[in-house]
């Protein structure tokens, strides 16, 4: 069994053509691409690589190469933005830590003891009523006063008060144990 070598002309010939044809969508890719960004250097290099990309696609299908062009270029856009994003976020968060220095040592020291207490606190939970209990620990999930009271099926006015009570319990337990 043989199979057919491409001839190296036909290749080149090939890859001639397609670039042609992504080029001639050059202008349109920046404009969408600069709309998206904002900033021509990063449309530039999204539109530059999407070329690529598709030239040298082995499955290019050459009547649709300005539609897989746009996909091309806008999926890119936005992986740039997400990077962007993600890139200020930890740079926020490294110039947070950097800053934000307790009193007394480390941040790293501060997290570990305050994690701590969180657990020893949780472990102090068994001597709240059990409303209190349900109360409060929806509260450390993350749910709102309204969404308690829905959740557990009492009146908002419960669910605040359970909330407060717990609350003031497990501080008085706290300072307790932090003055001995």
């Amino acid at each position: 069994m043989t199979h057919a070598l491409s001839h190296p002309c036909s290749e080149k010939e090939r890859l001639r053509r397609r670039w042609n044809l992504v080029l001639a969508e050059r202008e349109r890719l920046l404009r969408l691409a600069t709309s998206r960004l904002g900033r021509t250097t990063d449309a530039e290099d999204c539109v530059q690589e999407a070329m690529i990309r598709a030239v040298t696609f082995d499955a290019l299908d050459e009547s649709r190469v300005a539609a897989l062009l746009t996909t091309i270029t806008l999926r890119l856009c936005v992986d740039l933005q997400r990077g962007t994003q993600r890139d200020r976020r930890l740079a926020h968060r490294v110039q947070v830590l950097r800053t934000s220095r307790p009193e007394t040592g480390s941040e790293v020291e501060h997290r570990v003891c305050e994690r701590a207490a969180g657990a020893w606190l949780l472990t102090q939970m068994t001597g709240l009523g059990e409303r209190e209990r349900d109360v409060l620990l929806s509260r450390a999930r993350g749910l709102s006063t309204a969404e308690t009271a829905n959740a557990l099926e009492i009146t908002y006015k419960s669910a605040e008060s359970a909330f407060t009570r717990a609350r003031s319990r497990m501080r008085v337990l706290y300072h307790e144990e932090m003055a001995r």
